[in-house]
């Protein structure tokens, strides 16, 4: 029986491509494949498919134990809910240890090696099919993992990232939003790091979050990692651009806000990450 080919690199995946990989995978690969061209460097990286999560689910005969965990679930249990939320990840942290993606996994980082250098920090991160759609986001919904260093650190960061499509937060979203609990899938990204952690990070979106107007781009941005704007851990900077404006070649910041910028996230040591309070005159 030929064995399913469970990577896909950035170079390979395209926006249509949510199915397979999610939707932060599909919109990093768009990233990687259409910038790349006009001479923006793009960090490269690979994603686990998302029929690696359910193949091995359905190697290790787990489906079934997962629907009486979950079916009639009343999330307003809050003690039952986090009770079965954990054995849900826990079955599906032992599924996803087969040797076979284990070997594909460590293959790709190999490969991202010869690129980059031995031991090259990487970043692994959740992505969910019905994540980053126009009626569901799923943001922070799933764990992801930070200089990550080495082929076994690197696996089991897969693992907890393909468990974790069970946590608490995400399955009580998923109820609310009406998601089937096993209609979706998950893939796992892994890329490259940026030292952003010497510097600063940020993230943008293309509309205003709040009202949904699309002539402004949002950007928020933090020293270090971005990690904690993500987690809301932080007050960012916040800057408004007007896109006409911007086009048109003038001045085009509508407003700017400084935020109190408490911590910055860096490097550990030995592999992770962890916060560092930022000194007031720098706030």
């Amino acid at each position: 029986m030929p064995t399913n080919d469970y990577i896909r690199w950035f170079s390979d995946i395209r926006l249509g491509d949510v199915a397979l990989v999610g939707g932060k995978n599909a919109s990093l690969g768009q990233l990687y494949s259409t910038l790349s061209k006009e001479g923006v460097l793009v960090p490269n990286g690979f994603a686990l498919t998302a029929d690696a999560y359910r193949d091995a689910l359905a190697a290790a005969d787990a489906w079934e134990r997962l629907h009486r965990l979950l079916d009639k679930l009343d999330k307003r249990r809050v003690d039952l809910l986090a009770k079965q939320a954990a054995a849900a990840r826990k079955l599906v942290y032992y599924a996803t240890g087969r040797d076979e993606l284990r070997h594909q996994t460590i293959r790709a980082y190999r490969k991202l090696e010869a690129d980059y250098g031995a031991n090259v920090a990487v970043a692994v991160r959740s992505s969910a099919t019905a994540e980053d759609l126009p009626s569901a986001s799923f943001a922070g919904q799933h764990d992801s993992f930070l200089n990550v260093r080495g082929a076994d650190a690197l696996f089991e960061a897969c693992r907890r990232c393909f468990a974790s499509i069970f946590t608490d937060r995400a399955i009580s979203y998923r109820i609310d939003n009406g998601f089937d609990h096993f209609k979706v899938g998950l893939s796992v990204g892994v890329m490259k790091m940026v030292r952003a952690d010497r510097a600063a990070s940020g993230v943008m979106f293309t509309l205003d979050t709040e009202s949904g107007f699309r002539d402004v781009v949002f950007v928020t941005g933090v020293y270090g990692l971005g990690e904690n704007i993500v987690q809301g851990t932080v007050d960012p900077d916040e800057f408004y651009v007007h896109k006409p404006t911007f086009r048109a070649g003038h001045r085009a910041v509508l407003s700017r806000s400084l935020g109190g910028k408490q911590l910055r996230m860096v490097y550990a040591r030995g592999g992770g990450t962890t916060n560092l309070t930022v000194p007031k005159a720098q706030r």
